[in-house]
């Protein structure tokens, strides 16, 4: 397992990171019993993995308690980093949601309880807050931080402008700032690269991936003439939402074949080429079963060859949208290192038109 600094930190993470969303879950994502979450932290823990991400609002707080029972279960708390999440509604009144001082503050004394720990390693606000002052919320994360309560906090599903915001009125204050950020980024999914992932590289913020496999789609299992009879996009799941069903089995058709030369999985080709990708940091795998699992948990010694990344990056190229087009055509002798990972790629397409 390979380690990889959280942002502008001195925290180490693993590549892979443990996602905690079906323990105590639904069918629809997957249903985890104590018993097996124990283990399957454990699996994960013994690979090297030194991450576990979960929620509040990962079914009504139920995750968050299963992992405090497994880590004080095994005694690996110590050795172990927990990152949760807030912003969701987590009761009926109305200021149990949000992202208020309020609501901050009191959700993660409640996930200190359901963890059966003093501390939160990482702390994200779990998408944004458009009623709530951005300087109401970074004052009660930096409050949290200096209370000894929380370590690190992040942020997931902002926009670029809300990052900018947000570090802005930690600046203004000399507050904690954002280490990482959390974001869906897929090879059927590459949005993230037009402004998500150039601000990380820019302020110096970690990437942490959830639903690397846009929810099993990129398993491998879903092919053109048909896909498994269960799943979360059989059960109707949106996330991540398909415009382009062509496009994406354009992609899948490539990633079974890199796949199948190499012996290994649909999931285990996606994982590696996103662990490859300029400023990601670390990949959230998260499985049913310890088959899964264990099947992710290979991705992290997989190393694609740059013919086999070159084929997948040409397959799920996105469009170049403005102001990037123009920039491409107008300021190539002024473009920094930053620029040119989003545009150089293009490069030989503008040549051609």
């Amino acid at each position: 397992m390979q380690y990889r600094y959280l942002g502008r930190s001195g925290l180490k993470v693993s590549v892979l990171t443990m996602g905690t969303m079906t323990f105590g879950g639904s069918e629809k994502v997957g249903h985890t019993e104590q018993a097996d979450a124990t283990r399957q932290i454990d699996l994960c823990l013994d690979a090297g993995i030194n991450l576990l991400d979960t929620a509040n609002v990962y079914n009504a707080g139920v995750s968050e308690e299963m992992i405090g029972v497994a880590l004080a279960e095994n005694g690996r708390r110590q050795k172990t980093l927990v990152a949760t999440k807030v912003r969701f509604k987590m009761g009926d009144g109305p200021n149990e949601i949000g992202l208020s001082r309020h609501h901050i503050i009191a959700q993660a004394e409640a996930s200190l309880r359901r963890l059966q720990t003093d501390v939160i390693d990482l702390y994200q606000v779990h998408e944004w807050d458009g009623q709530t002052p951005i300087e109401e919320t970074m004052e009660a994360l930096d409050t949290l931080v200096k209370s000894g309560k929380v370590r690190y906090i992040g942020c997931s599903n902002y926009a670029g402008w809300h990052i900018s915001k947000a570090l802005a009125a930690a600046g203004a204050r000399h507050g904690e700032r954002f280490i990482s950020q959390q974001i869906h980024y897929t090879l059927h999914s590459r949005e993230a690269e037009y402004e998500l992932i150039p601000i990380s590289q820019d302020q110096g913020l970690g990437i942490l991936i959830w639903s690397p496999l846009a929810g099993g789609l990129l398993s491998g299992k879903y092919r053109r003439d048909g896909g498994p009879k269960s799943g979360r996009h059989v059960g109707g799941f949106r996330e991540p939402p398909v415009y382009d069903w062509d496009k994406l089995y354009d992609v899948i058709d490539v990633l079974v074949s890199v796949a199948e030369t190499r012996g290994v999985s649909g999931a285990q080709v996606a994982l590696a080429w996103l662990l490859g990708r300029p400023g990601v940091t670390s990949v959230i795998i998260g499985g049913r079963n310890e088959a899964q699992f264990q099947d992710n948990l290979a991705a992290a010694s997989l190393e694609l060859t740059p013919d086999e990344r070159a084929r997948l990056d040409a397959a799920s190229q996105p469009p170049l949208l403005y102001p990037y087009w123009h920039q491409s055509f107008t300021a190539q002798d002024r473009l920094g290192k930053i620029d040119l990972d989003l545009i150089a790629p293009y490069a030989e397409e503008f040549k051609r038109g």
